[in-house]
């Protein structure tokens, strides 16, 4: 069975279990930030190990599951955790959850995760619009074959395709708009992803900061690439969980990530519950 037949075949178990519901928007939700899935009615619980060729996350902090239903009466679906290439998954194995997004119909997502702040005036729990990124992880998933079958819209699937907008400037004015309305201060900045699982050291944060990153983290950035091939468009909103390496005294730990982002994941909640009615609004009146 060819890549593209295992993601078509985990698609139609999925929307088999998904019935009528027809989202357009979907979430990813990164470590200890699951609280999004509490603000979705009428839920139906997927579990990855149930789905077909689907990835299972063995981190803590992502709880491994697909939730979908509805906000308002907004149809959403959220990925309740994701897997990393740390974890031993290969690059298209972390990338197949967002191609079965992709066969479900999925217009736009939003990629959520906790980053290390490079940026030195970001305090902890900080939201931040990802306006680029940088890929630091020395792979691309969509090196191989290219299979044009993924493409989802006009001019998507391409081999070569512009990544000049990864992270949408529109949806970015919108999360803008969101946090004001739940009282919060967005700021924007660049994400560099590494590939994990150690934290960085302090000269490589140095030399990512030369190179214009104000946060670092270890996932998203393949997301995005993979969207963008199929021409959904993405919003990545992270939550800084700790200081980068040499900012602080401390040392780095996961359990400082889970932590902070627990004592944030509320506020992100509301930020992200506005931006599903939101964007979705916005695709059906282009449809």
């Amino acid at each position: 069975m060819s890549y593209f037949e295992e993601v078509h075949e985990a698609a139609k178990y999925v929307e088999g279990k998904l019935g009528k519901l027809a989202p357009r928007v979907a979430v990813v939700l990164g470590s200890g930030l699951g609280a999004v899935a509490d603000k979705v009615t009428e839920a139906i619980h997927i579990p990855y190990g149930q789905i077909p060729n689907f990835p299972r996350s063995t981190v803590e902090g992502h709880a491994g599951r697909i939730v979908a239903g509805r906000i308002g009466v907004t149809p959403v679906v959220v990925l309740q955790g994701r897997v990393h290439f740390y974890e031993g998954y290969t690059p298209l194995q972390v990338t197949f959850p967002m191609r079965v997004l992709g066969r479900l119909g999925i217009d736009a997502v939003i990629l959520t995760n906790a980053a290390g702040g490079i940026e030195e005036r970001y305090e902890l729990g900080q939201l931040v619009a990802l306006s680029d990124h940088i890929n630091m992880m020395g792979w691309n998933p969509l090196v191989g074959p290219n299979e044009p079958r993924f493409a989802t819209r006009r001019n998507s699937g391409l081999r070569f395709f512009d990544m000049t907008e990864a992270y949408s400037r529109r949806l970015r004015d919108l999360a803008h708009q969101a946090a004001r309305d739940e009282g919060i201060t967005m700021e924007e900045g660049v994400y560099l992803a590494v590939p994990g699982p150690s934290f960085e050291t302090p000269a490589e944060i140095r030399a990512f900061r030369s190179l214009g990153a104000t946060l670092v983290g270890m996932s998203t950035v393949p997301e995005t690439i993979v969207a963008r091939h199929m021409g959904i468009e993405v919003l990545g909103l992270s939550c800084v969980t700790n200081k980068a390496a040499g900012l602080n005294t401390r040392p780095l730990s996961h359990d400082e990530v889970f932590e902070t982002g627990r004592l944030v994941e509320r506020r992100l909640a509301g930020v992200v519950e506005r931006l599903v009615v939101w964007i979705a609004t916005l695709m059906e009146a282009e449809s």
